[in-house]
């Protein structure tokens, strides 16, 4: 089972936080616009709990359009996920609905990339929500996602930043303004 665990925090300098990256020999990638529209399914609504509800995201990234499915196993950063590339945005969104999802909350982000050892870092800056830092890593098997993500977590802490970690989804990060 491969399972996507991640931090996440908000970025209060991003030229600091790009130079911090620098220096840890981090190149981030030119900027991709993101374009996503997430789902729920159907029953379950903002306030409830996440964990072992499946979520679909529908992104759409340099003419490419990428279909995921997440479960939130250990909390809403530590995720059991599955994604493939689909040719038609619209199909795609209303097989989604036929499903038994429905839409939620529309991202739509700028990102940078890059990778560091088994870590991928993504800089966003989230429209209506902010800039912030991800890292993530995939993990396979058994492994303890709630440890992981206090790895990643001391990394991010070694950079020296004054970054403030959140629990939360750009989903929610977004509908709550």
């Amino acid at each position: 089972m491969t399972r996507e665990i991640e931090v996440k925090y908000r970025v209060r300098d991003l030229a600091a936080l790009e130079a911090a990256l620098l220096h840890r020999g981090v190149r981030l990638s030119p900027p991709a616009h993101q374009d996503d529209q997430a789902y729920a399914e159907q029953g379950w609504t903002y306030g409830q709990s996440k964990l072992g509800v499946t979520f679909a995201r529908l992104r759409t990234q340099q003419g490419r359009h990428l279909f995921t499915v997440k479960r939130p196993l250990d909390n809403a950063m530590a995720c059991f996920e599955h994604e493939t590339e689909v040719t038609d945005r619209a199909e795609m969104h209303s097989a989604i609905v036929a499903m038994g999802f429905y839409p939620t909350v529309r991202i739509v982000k700028t990102r940078r990339t890059s990778t560091l050892k088994n870590m991928t870092i993504c800089v966003d800056e989230v429209e209506h929500a902010g800039s912030f830092v991800e890292i993530e890593r995939t993990v396979h098997g058994d492994e303890n996602g709630l440890a992981v993500q206090e790895e990643l977590h001391a990394f991010a802490c070694s950079l020296g930043l004054d970054l403030e970690r959140t629990t939360e989804t750009y989903d929610s990060l977004v509908r709550a303004t």
